[in-house]
Order: C-alpha cells, then sequence, then structure tokens
C-alpha cells in the first residue's frame, strides 16, 4: 500500500513540476525529455533483470547448498543462548524459539524465500503465547525489530546489481555492509531492550553482544590506522577470501551430510533463474517512476535542498547523493532497490554514492513492510513501540553506512 502511494506520487508531482517548467518558464522539451525517460528506464529496468539471471541462479543455487548441508541450524545453535536471554518470556524448548533462530539465521545468509515462512511461523508460534490477542507481545517485537534492522551476513542481492551494473569488484561493499548492518542490529536491541527493561550486562548477552561490538570497533580502528589507498584493497581481499571460505564450507559441509552437492545447486539455480524473470516488472515500475521524477527535476530540488544545508552546517555533502535510498528503505524493499540502482545508474557502480546506497540498502531492512506483514498475518493491531525501535535500528544503520563509506571509499 506504501508503495502504491509512492509510485503514483513520484508520477504526479513529476507531472506538476514539469507543467510549471511548461508554462512558468517556457521548457518545452521537459515532457519530450520525461517521455524519453519512461521508455529509456523500462529498458534498463529489463536489461538489468535479464542480466540478473547469471548471477542470482549462481548464489541462489550455492546457498540452497548451504541449507541443505546444515549450515542454517549450525547458526541457529550458536545464537540460542543470547536468544534465551532476549526472549526471557518464551517458555523453555517452545518451538517458536527454534523458527525465530531459524528465519535470522536464513536472514542472515540472503536466504529470502526461506526466511519469510519462518518469520511468519514464528510469529504464528508467539501468538499462542501471547495473552492479549491483538497487542504485539514484547517476544514479537523484539523479533520484529530483529528482521528491520536487517542483520545480514552475505548481501546476495546487492552483490548481483552491482555486478549488473558494471562494478569492477561488486563484492566490495561486502565488510561495510557487515559492518552498518551490526550497527543498526545492535541499536535496535539495545532500544528494545530499554522499554522491555533486558539486563543486557547479564554476562552471556556481554559476551556475545560485548564481543562482536569489539570485533567491529576493532575492524572499524584498523582502517582508520591505514592509509586511504590501502583501504579498498584489503577489504576487497578480505572480504572475497572470506566469501569464498564460506562458499566452500557450504559445498564440503553439504558433502559430508551426504547431500548430493550437485542436484541441490540446481535446484536452487531453478529458483533463482524465476526469482530474476519475477522482479522484472516490479524493477521496471520503480524504475520509470523514479526516471520521471528525476528528469522532471523533482529529485534534484529534493536532493539539492539538502545539500545545501548540510554544506552550510560545514559538513562534506558527497553522502547526500545517496539518501534516497536511505529514505525509501524503512517503507519499500523494491522502491530503495530501485533508488539503488538508479544511484548506479546515474553516477557509476563504483563511484562513493554508488557504493554508499548499496550500503544503505544493506544496512537495514523494510521496517514498515515486516510490521504489517508479520503483524497482519496473527491480526495483530496494537504494534506499541516496534515501529519507534524499528526506526531506531533504520537511523542508526544510516549514520552508520555514511561514517563507514566515508571510511571505505571517502
Amino acid at each position: 500500500m506504501v508503495l502504491n502511494y509512492i509510485w503514483v506520487a513520484f508520477f504526479v508531482i513529476a507531472f506538476l513540476i514539469g507543467l510549471i517548467r511548461l508554462l512558468i518558464y517556457g521548457d518545452t522539451e521537459i515532457f519530450p525529455a520525461m517521455m524519453n525517460s519512461t521508455f529509456d528506464m523500462a529498458k534498463t529496468g529489463f536489461e538489468i533483470s535479464l542480466g540478473l539471471t547469471g548471477v542470482m541462479t549462481l548464489w541462489m543455487g550455492l546457498m540452497r547448498v548451504g541449507e541443505k548441508g546444515g549450515i542454517v541450524k549450525i547458526m541457529s545453535r550458536a545464537v540460542g543462548p543470547l536468544f534465551k536471554r532476549l526472549f526471557p518470556e518464551i517458555p523453555k524448548d517452545h518451538p517458536a524459539t527454534g523458527s525465530i533462530m531459524m528465519n535470522l539465521a536464513a536472514n542472515m545468509l540472503g536466504l529470502d524465500n526461506a526466511a519469510t515462512p519462518l518469520g511468519l511461523k514464528a510469529m504464528t508460534e508467539l501468538q499462542e503465547i501471547n495473552k492479549d490477542k491483538e497487542t504485539a507481545s514484547n517476544a514479537m517485537i523484539m523479533f520484529l525489530v530483529l528482521n528491520t534492522s536487517g542483520l545480514t551476513i552475505i548481501p546476495i542481492s546487492i552483490m548481483v546489481y552491482r555486478a549488473q551494473m558494471g562494478a569492477a569488484n561488486p563484492s566490495d561493499i561486502f565488510l561495510p555492509i557487515l559492518l552498518a548492518t551490526f550497527v543498526s542490529t545492535l541499536a535496535g536491541i539495545i532500544a528494545v531492550s530499554f522499554f522491555q527493561k533486558i539486563n543486557l550486562l547479564n554476562r552471556v548477552v556481554l559476551a556475545y553482544l560485548g564481543g562482536f561490538t569489539l570485533l567491529v570497533s576493532l575492524i572499524i580502528w584498523y582502517f582508520t590506522t591505514i592509509p586511504q589507498e590501502q583501504v579498498a584493497v584489503i577489504s576487497t581481499v578480505a572480504g572475497n577470501l572470506i566469501l569464498f571460505v564460506i562458499i566452500i564450507s557450504f559445498i564440503v559441509l553439504a558433502f559430508y551430510k551426504k547431500v548430493n552437492v550437485y542436484e541441490s545447486f540446481i535446484d536452487g539455480a531453478k529458483d533463482g533463474f524465476m526469482i530474476a524473470v519475477k522482479i522484472i516488472p516490479y524493477l521496471v515500475a520503480i524504475l520509470v517512476a523514479i526516471g520521471v521524477f528525476r528528469t522532471s527535476g523533482a529529485m534534484d530540488f529534493l536532493v539539492g535542498g539538502i545539500g545545501r544545508l548540510v554544506a552550510a552546517l560545514g559538513i562534506n555533502s558527497d553522502f547526500v547523493s545517496a539518501l534516497p535510498t536511505a529514505f525509501m528503505k524503512p517503507l519499500s524493499g523494491s522502491g530503495a532497490r530501485g533508488m539503488m540502482v538508479d544511484a548506479m545508474h546515474t553516477y557509476g557502480a563504483d563511484s562513493f554514492v554508488g557504493r554508499l546506497s548499496s550500503i544503505f540498502q544493506g544496512a537495514t531492512d523494510t521496517t514498515f513492510y515486516i510490521i504489517a506483514v508479520y503483524f497482519g498475518s496473527v491480526s495483530i493491531r496494537k504494534t506499541r513501540y516496534a515501529v519507534t525501535c524499528g526506526l531506531i535500528a533504520d537511523f542508526a544503520g544510516i549514520i552508520a553506512a555514511i561514517f563507514i563509506a566515508y571510511l571505505f571509499f571517502g
């Protein structure tokens, strides 16, 4: 529903601005330019979607191998002790705990197709122990915010889009996204724990969160101590090495579990091909709307206004052109994806704006969409502070993304 309003608003605003430019300023080229933009962006959307098939097929095949090999279950067990403290009202050995951990593990690996059904299953199980069936429970809110914070270990789709848009090294945003999404998740946990009075000073919680925070802090500190030209090189080598180690571990673990690795890959690859084909109309729709909005001058007006404000405050404004992706992400995943693609199309996949847009896309998730779908699936009407905590996580992720982008690519 939100995307429907946004999509219509883009066209209406573009038309009104075009009309003003024609009638007041005599700009006779504006409407031909806007019409040309619709056709150009429709062609671009189709070409991008078509080009995604190969890489998406590859990654979805590898993800299926990892899933069959049991990597999701391993990750679930690894974070089990932490989750017991974050969800104190869930009874011991309740099936909701397993579904929650499986959902978040699938999200971390970018297994969206597996994550959503597991998330809906977890929400249904949480509703069973919810005393007020119309009001979100504490466990539901913590679960929702962990989802909206978008913690992702392997940002598959973003790397796929970067590859299609001609990035020299599509995975150079791997470490920056990992750092930014961790900050977003940590902020979400702290916000929810404040409302629910969860003791984050518990030894187990401190061991997990403190350990991860220390690791992230050391990584950021290390990159601030080396020359700027070495940052990109080390990040690229480390990111690709980690990714390849993950891929090899998926394959070896699946083979050890006597999984038919080749057949599993083919099954997942088929899904990847279908996903790439299915997104064609969605990507074309949003890119056409963004193209018209940009051509009319509305995007330049919006971004320029923010840029002038930031510059007046004496702050480097290079990040401003990537903000449309950040603004759109809490509202719509496909809308934010369109903004990211538009930024890479306009400025270049390897530009600062193109990279920062990619980090924004991976730093958080679609807060309002997730809350609507997950709460709607169990008829929750009173969301309490879920939206507030989700937006706090989003804001922290955006700020972290800007800082980290300057550190790695500035």
